[in-house]
């Protein structure tokens, strides 16, 4: 009997996409899972952590409890400044307007004292200096005294008069220093430092003569060892020899020991900004 042949088949190159269809399909399964994990229901998850620690936090902590002490909680800050507070700021006050007053008075001496010797401001034989320990009058001392000597010139003394009359009503402490070059002396002074004190003195006594009361009067004699300028040259000896007025400033005077009570009203919040406690200039030379 005759085989039959069998029909050959048409070869099908399409067969990779199946695989690929199922490939695509389980990957975008996988996708959707993710998709649904990262969902997660957020609220429900806050509440429960605040379950927990609701109930955590209501079971004492034994160790803890045995180990400290109670200790009971600070009382509030009271809105109202404390007596002590208020004292502190009335002081400070207090002494700033001490300090204002003084500093207007300083700067009145200055004005007066330029004013009266104008023409010796000029060329520096005198010049009012103000810093920290107050006002100082430095008076070159060829105004004053003859080379070597501690007595006042009698065409000079009436320079003395002058600032004695300015200075005669207040009651600032006055200390005048004498000050000499570094050239040995030499006749009636053994030193240098014995020649600035007797100068410093006889200044002393003429402010006396003219009105200044002597308890708030002092004599200092420095000699060599406080110069202003250089002792190498001529101009500079000529400068360091000289005689300072000085006006010291005077601490504040102080409050009773008893201040009467203070209701708040009076006290502002807080200071106000012009208030300064230090009330000192830094030094400063007063020219015409």
């Amino acid at each position: 009997m005759p085989r039959r042949h069998r029909r050959e088949e048409h070869e099908n190159n399409e067969r990779w996409l199946v695989s690929y269809a199922d490939f695509i399909t389980l990957l975008l399964a996988l996708f959707v899972v993710m998709y649904a994990f990262s969902q997660v229901n957020g609220d429900k998850n806050r509440v429960l952590a605040e379950s927990l620690s609701s109930a955590l936090a209501s079971q004492p902590d034994r160790r803890t409890d045995a180990a400290l002490p109670q200790v009971p909680a600070p009382a509030p800050a009271p809105s109202v400044p404390l007596i002590e507070d208020r004292q502190a700021i009335r002081k400070a006050r207090h002494f700033a307007e001490t300090q204002r007053r003084q500093q207007e008075r300083m700067e009145s001496i200055a004005h007066d004292i330029m004013s009266t010797f104008a023409p010796l401001v000029e060329n520096g034989q005198v010049r009012v200096i103000q810093s920290n320990r107050g006002l100082g009058v430095e008076i070159n001392a060829s105004v004053l005294f003859a080379p070597g000597q501690a007595v006042v010139q009698e065409n000079s003394s009436r320079l003395l008069e002058a600032i004695a009359q300015v200075l005669k009503n207040d009651d600032y402490a006055i200390q005048v220093e004498g000050h000499t070059d570094n050239i040995p002396i030499t006749g009636k002074f053994p030193s240098n430092w014995e020649l600035s004190a007797v100068r410093a003195s006889s200044v002393v006594r003429l402010l006396i003569d003219n009105g200044v009361e002597a308890a708030r009067l002092t004599a200092v004699g420095h000699g060599e060892n406080l110069p202003v300028d250089s002792n190498d040259s001529e101009e500079g000896r000529m400068r360091n020899r000289r005689v300072t007025v000085m006006i010291l400033s005077s601490p504040p005077e102080p409050l009773p020991e008893t201040l009467p009570e203070i209701v708040p009203e009076d006290l502002p919040g807080t200071l106000p900004d012009n208030l300064h406690l230090t009330g000192v200039k830094p030094a400063a030379v007063f020219r015409l």
